[in-house]
């Protein structure tokens, strides 16, 4: 236990700052502008820190070097592309729109621009996807209990209800600590804690590269002299996993699967702006700098600063990949169904190689990731059900103090509803090792976005098309789409029961998760164009 107490005395520090300064912010909070805004007075570079520590959650941290390790290449990274391309539109038509508007939830431009059951419907859809996308990712933190008691018990093995219980218990307290900072001291309290981690994360990455490094002979250069593959070491794909042997076959290849050329320049794209144009968890962010510009150059730059992060995470799988492959054979090291856990093997080299102090300090940016993109998720959560639901159906009080009360006790309220869905995560993932991390976590909003993004495009690019009761049908109907495309009837009725629901014809493309949001956005707007605004009440332009 002794090995510990400098990782305990860094985790001490650094949960002694976060909570330092959700109490100073407290009581900067009193109205709703402060409380979800922040006054719209941060500095752009502090909204360029928050908006990379809400991208870099602990599924990225995990789940990256997880990519890198199984796939030994950075051919993940080819997404960046797509990323930056987008945030280039959203920083020139988006973020001028909302800032025109003088918008607290996003979802009241679509009020504006269409009316209130569309601004209605588009809530709706993200506190669903937002809930369920979030919630999801407050398991991946709670791995490294896994590994740490794996570690201390090797000759035991764990059992999924071990795991299950195990995880859930640290979930639920991260989930809370990260509660009370955000409903104490709003957003402004969650963007300065964003910086905070963001620096421990870096500090983090760059330690464990530098760690890894040392402890391959030869360095870098022994690295490549074992990865002798043909896609090792590879950024770009232009062909997808499956080989074809038609043109039709050949696209269909490129949408079945992940990372391609294709995916980077097209289905990155609309991934990106719908995440950051029309996920109110971004945009609040983006919101809070003094004006548009400074909203779009943090924007921008976050874009820029991702691939340096990218490329060190997967560069993190790699080294693991070969040191754990040629230089350290781990009889313990974590599999699932007698293959490496990919998702495991990170977390499981902090606990055991790295010295103490580098350990708190990596198990601190881990625990910064989590708490970073779980309190904007709560205040845009809480923001978005005050704003478009409870002060439209319930009387709302005249006094601002009441207000925010309200909305934080409706962040507690998604707090509970968070932690249930990570709890059923955590259980699912003890059941059945295999899955994904990045798969699980873009895939829940891959089904829905392109429905928000649609509708949004329409608004922003039209005049005169859409209308709320086209809007609810386009918006159906693009969530049906990707659903069939992705043959999630299927997958759902073979969890269930074991069986196929349905063979789709050889013809028939399977879609993976880049490509989800694009054909959504696709029907959606193809569909709400068909219809025509019924009367003059907009008062809102496309920028």
């Amino acid at each position: 236990m002794q090995a510990y107490v400098w990782d305990l005395i860094i985790l001490g520090l650094y949960f002694a700052v976060i909570i330092g300064i959700g109490i100073h912010f407290s009581r900067q909070s009193g109205n709703v502008s402060e409380f979800s805004l922040g006054g719209r007075s941060i500095p752009w570079w502090a909204v360029l820190a928050s908006i990379l520590a809400s991208e870099i959650s602990a599924g990225t941290f995990f789940g990256t070097p997880g990519e890198g390790f199984k796939n030994h290449n950075y051919t993940y990274a080819q997404l960046m592309v797509g990323y930056l391309l987008a945030r280039v539109v959203v920083s020139t038509v988006f973020i001028p729109a909302y800032y025109k508007n003088n918008v607290v939830s996003i979802y009241e431009f679509l009020e504006s621009r269409f009316g209130p059951q569309t601004r209605r419907f588009a809530s709706m859809v993200f506190l669903f996807t937002r809930s369920l996308a979030s919630g999801t990712r407050l398991w991946v933190p709670t791995l490294l209990l896994v590994v740490i008691w794996n570690h201390w018990n090797p000759e035991r093995v764990m059992s999924p209800w071990q795991q299950f219980w195990i995880t859930g218990v640290g979930l639920v307290l991260i989930s809370l600590l990260t509660a009370a900072y955000t409903s104490v001291g709003g957003i402004k309290a969650v963007i300065w804690t964003d910086v905070i981690q963001i620096l421990v994360l870096f500090a983090a990455l760059g330690f464990s590269l530098f760690f890894l490094l040392g402890h391959i002979p030869g360095g870098w250069d022994g690295v490549s002299a074992k990865l002798n593959g043909p896609r090792d070491l590879t950024l770009w794909q232009w062909k997808g996993d499956v080989p074809a042997s038609s043109i039709w076959g050949e696209i269909k290849s490129v949408l079945a699967s992940e990372f391609t050329v294709w995916s980077a320049f097209l289905g990155s794209l609309f991934v990106t702006m719908a995440t950051h144009g029309t996920d109110q968890d971004m945009v609040q962010r983006m919101l809070t700098a003094k004006n548009k510009n400074q909203s779009a150059l943090a924007t921008i730059l976050s874009g820029v600063a991702d691939i340096p992060v990218t490329f060190a995470v997967l560069s993190i799988g790699i080294l693991l990949y070969v040191f754990y492959t040629h230089f350290h054979i781990d009889p313990h090291l974590p599999s699932a169904n007698g293959v490496p856990d990919s998702a495991r093997i990170f977390p499981h080299f902090v606990i055991t190689m790295m010295p103490p102090g580098l350990r708190g300090l990596v198990v601190a940016g881990v625990l910064a990731t989590t708490m970073g993109s779980l309190g904007t998720a709560l205040n845009s959560l809480a923001t978005s059900y005050s704003r478009d639901f409870h002060f439209r159906w319930f009387r709302t009080p005249e006094d601002e103090s009441k207000r925010v009360r309200i909305i934080k006790l409706s962040t507690f309220a998604f707090t509970l509803i968070l932690i249930t869905i990570g709890l059923l995560t955590a259980l699912i993932k003890a059941l059945n090792p295999s899955l994904s991390i990045i798969g699980i976590i873009l895939g829940s909003f891959g089904y829905t976005y392109g429905s928000l993004l649609g509708i949004f495009m329409v608004g922003l690019f039209t005049k005169n098309r859409g209308n709320d009761l086209g809007n609810v049908i386009a918006m159906m109907a693009g969530f049906i789409a990707v659903a069939l495309l992705s043959n999630l009837p299927n997958e759902l009725h073979h969890m269930i029961t074991g069986n196929a629901l349905y063979h789709n014809p050889d013809w028939f493309p399977i879609i993976e998760f880049p490509w989800r949001i694009m054909f959504g956005t696709i029907v959606t707007a193809g569909i709400s164009l068909c219809f025509r605004r019924k009367d003059e009440r907009s008062t809102s332009s496309p920028v």
